[in-house]
């Protein structure tokens, strides 16, 4: 057991041994200690606060790029619905397209039944509206899937034709042609078409006859029993007599 004795006897050995302290020395080093801790501790804050803000500019960063994929996600999604829209509305299209294609060859295959049955028409017709109708008949295409005509303009052709065939259908014509008579001997005659069903000539020297279409071209032949009517008629069409009623044999086919 230490007494009292011995504890100042090793205090003193204590105090012999230990080198001696100056306290100017020990204050100046806790000043250049605190010094440090202060210029850490303001570093640290200093660097807290650059971290802060440095967050918090990139956390606007973040939350504007991340509306700006979501804006990106939005226009996608746009892009992708006007897309579907337009791949719908081309095929739409393309379906008018075949539509519209076999509705022109279905018009061109009738256009070119039309005009063959236009070429056959126009051989029963009378020369005189052959003549007139002569510029569109030549119209018609001879091979018309090679023609450079557009289905349009045959048609606009076929009606054109049309309407001069049934105008002429309703009116009485009269006109001055070469007609072989009875005696094999050619005259000038006057002839009377009633429409495009029949006609009736009658010659200077009052030879008459009666012509009808056929498909060979129209067939004329003698009738000089209908040749005082005639006289009759051909006055009255030119103005010298009133009109009136004037008989004639008719034949319809």
């Amino acid at each position: 057991m230490m007494t009292i004795g011995s504890m100042l006897i090793l205090s003193a050995a204590f105090s012999q041994a230990a080198p001696p302290v100056d306290p100017k020395a020990s204050i100046e080093q806790v000043r250049l200690t605190l010094a440090k801790w202060m210029e850490t501790e303001q570093i640290i804050s200093k660097e807290r606060q650059d971290w802060a803000q440095g967050k918090e500019i990139l956390q606007g960063r973040i939350d504007l790029v991340g509306k700006e994929v979501e804006l990106l996600r939005q226009r996608i999604g746009q892009t992708d619905a006007d897309t579907a829209k337009s791949h719908t509305r081309r095929d739409e299209l393309l379906a008018k397209i075949e539509e519209r294609k076999a509705l022109a060859t279905q018009l061109a295959d009738s256009a070119s039944v039309m005009e063959g049955q236009l070429r056959s028409l126009v051989k029963w017709l009378p020369d005189p509206v052959r003549a007139k109708l002569n510029p569109l008949v030549q119209r018609i295409p001879e091979d018309p899937a090679n023609s450079k005509v557009t289905v349009a303009e045959r048609f606009q052709n076929i009606l054109g034709i049309l309407a001069e065939v049934n105008k002429q259908n309703g009116l009485i014509n009269l006109t001055v042609e070469l007609r072989q008579l009875a005696g094999g001997a050619s005259s000038e005659v006057q002839v009377i078409y009633i429409g495009l069903a029949q006609a009736y000539y009658i010659s200077p020297t009052g030879e008459a006859g009666i012509g009808r279409p056929s498909a060979d071209g129209w067939v004329w032949s003698p009738a000089p029993e209908t040749a005082p009517a005639l006289l009759n008629a051909l006055e009255i069409l030119q103005g010298k007599h009133t009109p009136q009623f004037v008989a004639v044999p008719m034949t319809l086919q």
